[in-house]
């Protein structure tokens, strides 16, 4: 296998997808998976024993390839899956990253954490029931976290005889639902996984399919994650001030590029403050180069020296985000606690956390129809809906539209650490009302 390259070096390398599953509770995700695994030779000799010995414990002849993916105990003695389950795998063509999400409503946040980061989505549907709420639910998600490809998998066409009528209502019902959202392309394909049908090689029983396998669209599908044309982004997570003899006036500021690329001697902004300078040196792995690119983690040097530390953003200065302290975001709540309007949070971007208020939550979505629930005072686990925060420091977002990097962020309950909900800045679900700030009385008025 080549191992991945710079993408200005010409040479060609084994390509990354991150996909996630998703679906209805028992339409077949993890067999799916297992399945993928299990006949792309991706699954080790004492894996496939354990699944075996697992499986005849439990009264089973064949192997239960779901056991693959579903390791947690309560998840076994349910036979449901309950958190996501990350598999790394590789074909001659292509490295993979699977998420393996769960079907039942009240893991939705975890489809949100595992498509997060996804470029495609394989969205499961059972051949008897068809298109469920469920099914839109996962739809809406991807496309609000802007997963650019999904995937429809038709799954247990061997309990519907195969039938080419069944497949084709369904595909026609979800990809118009699915279109209606923006989602940008979607294919669909007949599958049993089960069976190994068109899973990793065509199926003997589906003549009237010509598509691909689910394997084959895996590993053909165009990879949309390089952000190396994208706006240049670099959060500072250290400040590197070695004041040794050797290197007495070192001082290098240190990050992954989120986004974009950098060269030495490019004017750059470091905000939020605003100040400006010129890249005087990038250090990569001990070297130094004239030109880096996302995701590599390197130093920056400038000519000048300015107060910059963790949490400042350096970008071109031809090329900055506007500062702001009013976020409107469409937000994923993940916490067991609802998120109420007037609610002292964290929020993290990048690399920087600030104190902020939930200002307003002006609408939250009902997924099964995408109607707007206005004003509802709150949003619950689970629930996605449109907010408007005030940070006490000045923050540099990029829509989410534009980065899903540098467009993200996370609100926390400052008083124990957890995570209250993933957002997505920008004009999702925006309305035209404005927010007013009332003083607040415990020293938390922005």
């Amino acid at each position: 296998m080549t191992t991945t390259t710079g993408p200005l070096s010409g040479i060609s390398a084994t390509t990354l997808l991150r996909f996630a599953t998703a679906g209805s509770v028992d339409d077949g995700k993890s067999t799916l998976v297992g399945r993928l695994l299990h006949d792309s030779k991706s699954v080790l000799t004492d894996q496939l024993e354990a699944v075996e010995h697992a499986s005849r414990s439990r009264g089973q002849e064949a192997p239960d390839l779901a056991l693959l993916t579903d390791g947690l105990r309560a998840e076994r003695e349910q036979g449901i899956t309950i958190d996501v389950a990350y598999r790394y795998f590789a074909t001659p063509r292509r490295r993979f990253i699977l998420a393996d999400t769960p079907g039942h409503v009240q893991y939705t946040r975890n489809m949100v954490t595992g498509a997060s980061t996804a470029e495609l989505a394989v969205v499961l549907v059972d051949a008897r029931n068809g298109v469920v709420e469920q099914t839109r639910r996962h739809a809406a998600v991807a496309a609000l976290l802007r997963v650019p490809h999904v995937v429809l998998a038709v799954n247990k066409m061997d309990l519907v005889d195969y039938a080419e009528p069944v497949f084709a209502a369904i595909a026609e019902e979800f990809t118009s639902y699915a279109a209606s959202l923006g989602v940008p392309e979607i294919t669909a394909i007949p599958i049993s996984a089960l069976a190994g049908d068109n899973v990793v090689e065509p199926s003997a029983n589906m003549d009237w399919y010509g598509g691909p396998t689910v394997l084959e669209h895996l590993e053909t599908v165009p990879v949309s994650h390089d952000l190396t044309g994208c706006h240049a982004r670099l959060p500072v997570q250290y400040v590197i001030r070695p004041q040794t003899a050797e290197h007495p006036d070192y001082r290098g500021y240190a990050g992954q590029i989120a986004a974009g690329t950098f060269r030495v001697g490019e004017q750059v902004t470091v905000l939020p403050a605003g100040r400006t300078s010129k890249i005087a040196g990038i250090d990569l792995l001990g070297e130094s180069v004239d030109i880096a690119w996302t995701p590599q983690s390197i130093t920056l040097l400038l000519e000048d020296d300015i107060d910059i530390s963790r949490g400042d953003l350096i970008v071109p200065s031809g090329d900055a985000p506007a500062t702001t302290q009013d976020i409107e975001a469409t937000v994923c709540h993940v916490a067991d606690q609802p998120l109420t309007v007037g609610q002292r949070v964290l929020l993290k971007h990048t690399t920087r956390t600030v104190k902020a208020i939930v200002k307003e939550i002006p609408s939250r979505l009902t997924l099964d129809d995408l109607s707007q629930h206005p004003n509802p005072g709150q949003l619950v686990a689970n629930d996605i809906g449109q907010v408007k925060v005030r940070t006490a420091e000045p923050l540099a977002l990029d829509s989410y539209a534009d980065s899903r990097r540098t467009g993200s962020f996370l609100l926390i309950d400052p008083a124990d650490g957890t995570t209250l909900a993933a957002g997505m800045a920008g004009d999702s679900f925006a309305t035209s009302a404005e927010v007013v700030h009332e003083a607040d009385d415990e020293g938390w008025d922005f």
